[in-house]
């Protein structure tokens, strides 16, 4: 549901940027100063050296640059963007809303759900708009199968499935932070979020019932471990050297996520739907199948050299489905859908625009993956996930402001 929250400074405002943690996904503060243009940052926080000197980098000789929320909460922001490990997003954020700053955090909000409610309640308190970087509501081939749906192509959606194909797993949640529970909980979060918010906004629903298998099957076999602090993936990435799996080499000193993780959910509208994620497959892209009372879509690629295909007609097998649908060319990182999801963003802080993404959306992704992580980890059994506050609930979904 797309939120619209009071005004802002001003659709031609210039924006004061912070940014908290400068690692992988840290960039995407740069790229959102770059390409608005009318925006700067002006403070980083980040406890490592060599972050800090990547923030200098990027930013520029002036920008101020701490090991903490120091430096952000006396930089007179506008807004800052919190991508920091999943575990710090709630602190830092409740901090920032606190101070009267608008944030953008990265995906998934929060490893837990009482840090994500946390976030939501003091957003409400504060007044301080809260956005959550799920990008993948941007991304074309999403937009694409959503519009069918919408459109009734299939009739009333009753299942979704997806199987997420992790090529580059070991690489990427392996050799660094994202391998200890610690630090994501599960990667049923940490990846897993965004399938399962798109899960969501595809049937129209919320997941109520949740039940998961998984274990750690291939890199708990591999003894090579290396400490990475201060590193960021591009720096070890190797598709060519680091295969098979059990050829990696230097993954994090602890490992204690699961590489394999199969999670089924009812949502509270009647659909229901399936995800799975492996970390060891050769290939990396995410499958969706959509069906409905009168057919179902599915994707095959994920950027423009794909298409999305429709089967409406009783059939034997066919490859080619009855129609296709060529998935659109769009330009920028995740196949257009960084660029789309900053200006967003931007545009909400200036000027409460409505958004495509959604604060409460974002949390019930937290609360099935971290109630699947719970089954996972017991005796696999179903087990209910929490329901937010029904005035929270209306909060957000009444533009972050309370009615009346």
């Amino acid at each position: 549901m797309a939120t619209q929250a009071p005004s802002g400074p001003g659709a031609d405002a210039h924006l004061r940027l912070g940014l908290v943690g400068n690692g992988n996904r840290g960039v995407i503060a740069q790229r959102a100063s770059i390409d608005d243009g009318n925006a700067t940052v002006v403070a980083v926080s980040d406890p490592h050296p060599r972050a800090q000197d990547r923030a200098r980098e990027r930013f520029g000789a002036d920008v101020a640059v701490g090991s903490d929320l120091g430096v952000l909460l006396g930089a007179d922001l506008d807004a800052a963007f919190v991508t920091s490990l999943d575990h710090q997003h709630a602190d830092h954020v409740v901090a920032l809303l606190e101070a009267g700053v608008d944030v953008f955090v990265d995906k998934p909000m929060a490893t837990t759900v009482a840090d994500a409610d946390r976030m939501l309640a003091t957003a409400r308190s504060t007044g301080s708009r809260l956005y959550v970087g799920h990008n993948m509501r941007h991304m074309p081939v999403i937009r694409l199968m959503r519009d069918l749906v919408l459109q009734g192509r299939i009739g009333q959606v009753k299942a979704v499935w997806c199987r997420y194909f992790v090529g580059d797993g070991g690489d990427r949640f392996f050799k660094d932070w994202h391998a200890e529970r610690a630090n994501v909980n599960t990667l049923l979060l940490q990846k897993g979020a965004h399938d399962i918010d798109v899960i969501h906004w595809l049937a129209g629903g919320y997941t109520r019932r949740v039940s998961a298998m998984g274990g750690l099957t291939v890199y708990g076999d591999v003894t090579s471990r290396t400490d990475r602090t201060g590193q960021v993936v591009t720096e070890w990435l190797d598709r060519e050297k680091n295969w098979p799996p059990l050829a990696q080499e230097g993954l994090n000193p602890v490992v204690d996520v699961e590489d394999i993780s199969m999670m089924t959910m009812r949502l509270d509208n009647g659909v229901f739907a399936t995800y799975s994620e492996c970390h060891y497959t050769p290939d990396y892209w995410r499958n969706y199948t959509i069906i409905g009372t009168e057919g179902r879509i599915e994707n095959f690629g994920l950027g423009h050299d794909g298409v999305v295909r429709l089967w409406n007609r009783r059939t034997e097998y066919n490859a080619e489905g009855d129609e296709q649908f060529p998935i659109p060319d769009v330009e920028g990182g995740h196949h257009g859908a960084d660029p789309a999801l900053l200006a967003e963003f931007l545009d909400f802080v200036r000027t409460g625009a409505p958004t495509a993404t959604s604060p409460v959306a974002a949390r019930e992704a937290v609360a099935a993956g971290a109630t699947a992580a719970e089954s996972m980890r017991g005796d696999s059994g179903a087990l209910d996930v929490p329901e937010l506050d029904a005035a929270l609930r209306t909060y957000f979904e009444n533009g972050q402001r309370d009615p009346g």
